[in-house]
């Protein structure tokens, strides 16, 4: 699903409304029955009083249009105009007319005719659409301000009045904060960064059949995967283990053998024919005991214990959960990218490669990461590798694609709707996972998952995608099963399910 601006946004409504055709009030009528439909599906008549709150725009067009559809099925309905302006949109004024002669509204030009919200009450924010680019004042910052101290349910129909949808806000902004965002046809770019926690809540998007020609052939870089099932490859009948691959994994150390278990694990449920682990002495039992299925690689004690000719035999490399840092380490690194890129061998990276790579020594070898090598780093770990701090998630994502670019290498910056920055510019953001995830040893799951798929064949580009998605699924089965507090890393390998 493509996630486009603002102003794309309002050239596919134009676009729709000349070619399908349709005119731009029953577009509207669409939009607001979409969200009508939602919330009957969760919100019966009798549990609460709403109370929409609209303003002057196409937003607050839908707001009253709502109001109406809801009136007919029976539910408690207050309206609320705000009249910080003077000039109406075209079908604000025909839905007002609408809902006039069935439900007459409040007008509000002060401070003092706010409404007063009580927790029985559901609060529709209709106030600003997407279209927003300055701060809210007057009259909708002190409404939006007596909203969120409501200690009742919030619904913004598109985007929260005062969210910027495709640049960062300031510190000081006074924006909404619903427990749920309704849009229309494609998510905003908004709505995938972390700052924007508290102003966006669960978001859903409404498929409002606005038109496909146009959408297709929109240019955007970013991306909202919400399935993967087109990408997953059939296993053929007649097959073998060697049909699906030979992965080697390099993890562990004296004291955080669990990485190597939980990687390898993970590798072997995500369909990889074969595993080599390559671990220290201290480890052969533990990953024997652990994993049986698995061939051990013992760590040597000699300076170059990555020997080029023994990578050959392999499909795909994955290496850094808990292997330390150091820089002999950081040596082995060296030889390591240089014997892959020889031959040609997709790799993943993860946890102490980047700590690793953020040392004075590290930093002379980040050039020679092999080109579309998968990246897994957290947060902190990427701030570490490209040695800079940003001011928002906007700049954040800036430096995770000048950095795929510049290196020709897919990051996969994990978090809430993980972001994966392609070589070509383009950024893909997950749509699965939840907090129960933030747990150590997740990420370890993530690198066995990616590299067994790098190992049967899949394209780099395939292997984050769809390992980042089906990582994050199996976390929501593991928080179906245990709740998102009690789930274990371990809990995610057990609901691996391709």
């Amino acid at each position: 699903m493509k996630i486009i601006s603002a102003q794309q946004t309002r050239e596919l409504d134009a676009f729709t409304i000349a070619n399908e055709p349709i005119a731009s009030i029953d577009l509207m009528e669409r939009a607001s029955q979409a969200f009508t439909d939602w919330l009957v599906n969760n919100f019966s008549p009798s549990q609460k009083k709403i109370k929409i709150i609209c303003g002057l725009g196409n937003n607050g067009g839908d707001g009253l249009a709502i109001a109406r559809q809801l009136l007919h099925l029976g539910y408690d309905i207050e309206v609320f105009i705000l009249q910080y302006s003077d000039k109406m949109s075209a079908d604000f004024q025909v839905n007002l007319t609408r809902l006039q002669n069935i439900l007459p509204s409040h007008f509000i030009d002060n401070q003092e005719q706010l409404p007063h919200f009580s927790e029985h009450d559901l609060i529709i924010d209709a106030i600003l659409g997407s279209g927003l680019s300055r701060p809210t004042e007057g009259l909708i910052r002190e409404i939006i301000l007596k909203i969120n101290k409501a200690e009742t349910t919030k619904i913004s129909v598109d985007i929260a009045s005062g969210l910027f949808a495709d640049s960062p806000n300031s510190e000081n902004d006074v924006i909404l904060k619903p427990d749920f965002t309704i849009s229309f046809q494609m998510p905003k770019l908004a709505f995938m960064l972390p700052q924007n926690a508290e102003f966006v809540g669960d978001f859903k998007i409404l498929d409002i059949g606005l038109s496909e020609a146009f959408i297709h052939q929109i240019s955007t870089q970013y991306f909202f995967t919400e399935s993967v099932q087109d990408l997953i490859k059939p296993r053929p009948k007649f097959s073998h283990k060697g049909t699906f691959g030979h992965a080697l994994l390099i993890a562990g150390s004296g004291g955080m053998m669990g990485a190597a278990v939980l990687s390898s694990r993970a590798c072997m449920r995500s369909g990889v024919g074969k595993l080599t682990v390559q671990i220290p002495a201290c480890g052969i039992d533990i990953m024997q005991i652990s994993l049986p299925e698995a061939i051990l690689w013992e760590t040597p004690e000699e300076d170059i214990f990555w020997e080029k000719e023994k990578i050959k035999p392999f499909q795909a490399v994955g290496v850094g959960p808990a292997i330390g840092v150091d820089d002999l380490l950081t040596e082995n690194l060296e030889h390591l990218f240089n014997s892959c890129n020889d031959y040609n061998i997709p790799m993943v990276l993860d946890a102490d490669v980047f700590n690793n790579l953020a040392t004075e020594k590290g930093r002379k070898i980040t050039s020679k990461i092999p080109k579309n090598s998968i990246l897994t780093p957290h947060p902190k770990e990427f701030q570490k590798l490209i040695n800079k701090s940003w001011q928002n998630d906007f700049e954040r994502l800036e430096f995770l694609r000048d950095f795929a670019v510049n290196h020709q290498v897919i990051v996969c910056l994990k978090g809430a709707n993980t972001s994966i920055a392609l070589p070509n510019g383009e950024i893909h953001f997950n749509s699965t996972g939840n907090s129960g995830m933030a747990k150590a040893g997740t990420g370890d799951v993530l690198t066995g998952m990616i590299t067994a798929l790098l190992a049967q064949g899949y394209s780099p580009k395939e292997a984050a995608i769809l390992g980042v998605y089906e990582h994050g699924l199996a976390g929501d089965r593991a928080a179906k099963k245990r709740g998102e507090s009690s789930m274990l890393a371990s809990d995610l390998v057990e609901e691996i399910r391709f």
